[in-house]
């Protein structure tokens, strides 16, 4: 369980002192480009835009401090923007971490060693707890598992495959590694502007071994103090800072770190 200290930094139950709640924007590349899929669809695609590179330093120079880049193409199966990925993680002075696609040990090791600070696995973590293992004492606190959800079960294959886990289980599986935390993403909610389930999203948090990042559904300032409350590490914004849904000047301000 989390709590708040009086300085406003997160304290687990054991005492371990996390850093403070972050707004992270979402860099999200697919053929090149920066975008944004409703319901983690690749068909249903509501935001293109034609500069990662320019996308990446204008959050930097807006506040926010950490980003999340994703290479879509490379978790679907259908190609990969590596070259863009670098590009991105180059041009920025933020924090990076970094999905899609990492299912093998040198993809993982080559995106650290090219200055990602932060590495985010999913599908093979999932279907090889041995590898994910071995992957995490290899790089400590540098590993971040994603937990995308639909109907409370996790993912994988980029969305297109159910595992039967269920998130909590999944999640208190994973309590004896050395991982940065896990991002948990309900991809019914993504890019739809409709709110969290902010019931299952406590409870989460609340029982999660590891520190927690959260996508999916987050729309309103008073989502992100929810999560601030409730403890969570942080959330990934997609939709609602590039639409406009969210301030980004205001949440920049109030959660960029």
């Amino acid at each position: 369980m989390s709590v708040r200290s009086a300085e406003g930094e997160t304290e687990r139950s054991g005492g371990d002192i996390l850093p403070s709640f972050q707004a992270i924007p979402a860099v999200d590349l697919k053929g090149g480009r920066c975008v944004q899929l409703v319901g983690g669809r690749p068909e249903e695609e509501k935001v293109s835009l034609p500069d990662p590179v320019a996308v990446a330093r204008r959050w930097g120079e807006l506040g926010y401090r950490t980003l999340h880049v994703v290479d879509l193409d490379a978790a679907l199966g259908s190609g990969d923007n590596a070259d863009m990925v670098g590009r991105v993680v180059a041009a920025t002075d933020a924090v990076v971490q970094v999905g899609g696609g990492i299912r093998d040990d040198a993809r993982a090791d080559a995106l650290l060693e090219a200055g990602v600070d932060r590495i985010i696995v999913g599908t093979r973590a999932v279907e090889e707890p041995a590898w994910l293992e071995a992957l995490a004492q290899r790089h400590p606190g540098a590993v971040i598992v994603a937990a995308d959800i639909r109907d409370g079960l996790v993912l994988r294959r980029g969305w297109t495959r159910s595992s039967d886990l269920a998130v909590v289980s999944f999640l208190e599986g994973l309590a004896s590694l050395p991982l940065a935390g896990a991002l948990c993403t309900d991809v019914g909610r993504e890019g739809r502007l409709q709110g969290m389930d902010r019931e299952e999203v406590a409870r989460i948090i609340a029982q999660a071994p590891h520190p927690i990042w959260i996508s999916g559904g987050v729309s309103t300032l008073d989502d992100l103090r929810f999560l601030r409350r409730r403890g969570a590490a942080g959330a990934v914004l997609g939709m609602a800072l590039y639409t406009g849904a969210l301030d980004e000047n205001q949440v920049a301000e109030e959660f960029g770190g």
